[in-house]
This record gives C-alpha cells, sequence and structure tokens, in this order.
C-alpha cells in the first residue's frame, strides 16, 4: 500500500475524529435551534468537510474497498478521543473493541489488499 494513500485517509480519519468531538461540544447544552449554531459547531463541520475532500480524493486512486475500511479508523479515534478530550469514560471491553477494530482494518488492508 502506498504511503500516500496511508497519510491521506490517516489524516481524513483524524480530521473527522475532532470534528466529531467539536460537533459534541457544539451541540452540548443547545436548546434551540439558534443554541447549535456556535464555533465549535462549525469548525466541527468544517473539520469533516474537509475530511469528506480528502477521502473522495484518495477515492480517485484507490480501491473502495480498502479507502472505507479506514472508516473504522475514526471510531477508534473518536474513542480515544472523548476520553482524553470530553473526559467519557472507557472500560475493558472498549478497549478490546479497539484492538478487534484495528486488527480488523490489518487483516481488510494489509493482508485483503495482498490476495
Amino acid at each position: 500500500m502506498k504511503i500516500k494513500l496511508v497519510f491521506l485517509l490517516f489524516m481524513s480519519s483524524i480530521l473527522a475524529s475532532f470534528g466529531q468531538i467539536l460537533l459534541k461540544r457544539g451541540a452540548d447544552g443547545a436548546r434551540s435551534l439558534a443554541g447549535f449554531v456556535n464555533l465549535s459547531l462549525l469548525s466541527g463541520l468544517a473539520l469533516y468537510g474537509l475530511s469528506t475532500a480528502i477521502w473522495i480524493y484518495a477515492l480517485s486512486f484507490a480501491r473502495l474497498n480498502i479507502v472505507y475500511a479506514f472508516t473504522t479508523l475514526t471510531f477508534v479515534c473518536v474513542y480515544i478521543l472523548s476520553f482524553l478530550i470530553l473526559k467519557e469514560r472507557m472500560n475493558s471491553l472498549g478497549i478490546a473493541g479497539i484492538f478487534l477494530v484495528l486488527a480488523g482494518l490489518y487483516l481488510i488492508v494489509v493482508k485483503g489488499s495482498s490476495s
């Protein structure tokens, strides 16, 4: 697998993950439609949009089943970032899930692309 593709998809996942954190922060405590219009929410949307643009670019030169597999990395990053930034709880099953998701990504991307 080309390093350029891995870098782009990793960056897409990181941007989407931080976008999700900002969306959560922007949505917290909002009680009206106007409450959802704030810098955190708009920044989250911008990061998510940039992530999507990078992902679409990656689709222009890589197989969909490889590119799409990297979306699982976003789940892992959001789980970790929600613990680090939002102070949400982690548990042993969640941590085990992270390893299973990463193992699945490895099997699809590394082993699946070689067959």
